[in-house]
Parts: C-alpha cells; structure tokens; sequence
C-alpha cells in the first residue's frame, strides 16, 4: 500500500538498507510490566557511544520517510533531506518517563536525533483524556513539547495502546485521530507518521492509518528495513531489549545473521497471528449474534 500521494520510495541506491532501533523504558528499575523490554541506562549508553565511534548518523523517522519520497518535505520549506552516509533511526515507544531523565541526556551527547511515538492517553497529565492503564511512570505533556522543542520527532502510537487489529473499525479510527489530534494541538505541527501498538496491524488498520493521514508507520517484524521493497506503512523495526549484548547489537547495526537471532521471535510471532486472526474472526461472528 502506498502513502495518499500514490508515492513510493525514491530511487537512492540499489540496496537501501536502513536499521530502525525499537527501545521501550531505558531504566535500572523497571516495572513487572516494562522489565521484558527495559534497556539498562549503561547498556544504552553504551549502545550510542558505538554508533557514534562507527560513524553512524542517526536520523527521524519522519526524515527516512521524507527522502525516500514517502511523504512531502518537512515544514517551513526546507527541500527534503539526502540520507547521509550510514543512516540509522533511533525510536522510542509509548512515552515512558525515563526517555526524559535518562535517554535524552545521552542523545544529545553524541548530537543524535531521534523519533518518539507516543501514547496520548498514558501521558502523565492527560486528565480527561487519559485512557488505557501504563506500565510505567510516563511523560507529561511539557516534557514532550520540551523533547519536541529540542528536535525530537514526536509520532502516533495510539490514544490508549490497545491491540488495534483487535477493534472494531470506529474504535480503530477514534484511536488514530484522537491520538493525532492532540498531538498536533500541543506541537502545532502537522504529525505524520506513528507506530502500532504491539506492532500489530490489519489491512483494516491500515486503511484506517492512511485515512488519518499518516504517511508512513512502523511495525516490528524484527528486520533491517529494505527501503526499496518497503512498504511505507510496515516498515520493520529492531527489538532492543535487556538481552541485546553489545555483541548482538553490534551484529544488528551492521545487519548481520539477524535472522537467526530473531529466530525465535519470528515463529512465536507467525504462530501467534494465526491466532489473532481466528480470535478476531470468532470475536466478529459473537457481535452478530
């Protein structure tokens, strides 16, 4: 599927290959909850000093998509961006309060730009608008217009973080548009690109991403992201988690054997789509009755 435009990637070389890092909570005390996707601040610390030494450049998510023609240029009429020399995305899921405290300290050491997708109804402060239960202690609302403000590229991931390929149709379109919404109303700027929760979508969900107006979203998928052959609305990410060794991570970065080491995850996660799709199925027949 393509963005609204009927754009697809443009040319940049024959093999395009771009690692899109997914990290969660970066902490040394992480909930029951969080603690399976928790990078420990020393670990991540050590991760971006690597980058940085193996002349990585880290870009948004949002300028991957911009120059490989995915969506229009950025605001205020710059011309779109040129990937630089060994691209790499750093993402940042759900909002979680350590990406404040912990993670953006070290970003802005080694001058790293990074994509945040955020979850509206978690936000710390969101009042009235809260929605769905977080695992953690999150954001609030002036730590992410700081974090925006500072060059953080801010996306969607959702108004309360539910399995979107699971909802009804209007469900998955309120989840979308609320979430957009308020995001666009506190940063004054268009946001164009988001997450799935989980990583988990349906060609219903997509059609529901494009409509929002979304141009390009992330899964997980656990694959080094062949721009080429992409497809804008599934662009495959990398599980960082707290058994990535700086020997895994290295390996990742430089997209070697990850297939084998994703091994496990790939089955577990082709075994449990089957299911989620007859689940959704016999959720579906239930309502009709």
């Amino acid at each position: 599927m393509l963005p609204p435009d009927g754009r697809g990637p443009r040319a940049t070389s024959p093999m395009t290959r771009v690692p899109i890092l997914m990290y969660h909570s970066i902490t040394d005390s992480p909930t029951p909850v969080t603690r399976r996707h928790a990078v420990r601040p020393a670990d991540f610390a050590e991760q971006m000093a690597y980058l940085k030494e193996s002349g990585f450049t880290p870009i948004t998510f949002g300028d991957l998509a911009s120059a490989l023609g995915l969506h229009g240029p950025p605001l205020r009429g710059e011309p779109a961006p040129r990937l630089p020399d060994k691209p790499i995305v750093i993402t940042f899921d759900d909002g979680y309060a350590d990406f404040h405290d912990t993670a953006l300290p070290v970003l802005d050491k080694y001058g790293f730009r990074c994509t945040l997708f955020l979850t509206t109804g978690w936000v710390r402060d969101a009042g009235a608008a809260a929605a769905g239960r977080p695992p953690g202690p999150t954001l609030c609302w002036s730590q992410v217009r700081e974090a925006a403000d500072h060059g953080v590229e801010i996306g969607g991931h959702s108004h309360s973080h539910p399995q979107l390929d699971q909802l009804p149709t209007e469900a998955i379109r309120a989840e979308l548009r609320d979430n957009k919404a308020l995001l666009e109303d506190l940063l004054g700027r268009p946001v164009t690109t988001m997450a799935y929760p989980f990583g988990y979508h349906s060609a219903r969900v997509r059609e529901e991403v494009v409509s929002a107006g979304y141009a390009a979203a992330c899964a997980v998928r656990n694959a080094v992201a062949a721009i080429d052959r992409c497809d804008a609305l599934i662009l495959p990410r990398l599980t960082v988690g707290p058994s990535t060794s700086m020997a895994r991570f290295r390996l990742l970065v430089h997209d070697r054997g990850i297939p084998l080491i994703y091994l496990k995850e790939r089955i577990l996660t082709a075994g449990y789509a089957v299911v989620r799709r007859a689940k959704y199925g016999l959720n579906r027949i239930s309502t009709r009755r």
